[in-house]
């Protein structure tokens, strides 16, 4: 089953980007994000999104 999400951690490893760009970019609207419980969560579709220069 593909991932639907990733941790604020795991998309900075995943981008090549610090945690304090992830959360720049959520808070421009460039990546979407989530919260479950206490977690923010990114969903992969965003981040695709974001590579493929479409964010």
């Amino acid at each position: 089953m593909e991932r639907l999400a990733y941790s604020i951690n795991e998309t900075a490893r995943t981008l090549s980007l610090g945690r304090t760009s992830i959360y720049a970019m959520i808070a421009d609207g460039r990546l979407e994000s989530f919260k479950l419980g206490t977690r923010t969560l990114i969903k992969a579709e965003s981040i695709r999104r974001l590579v493929d220069g479409q964010a």
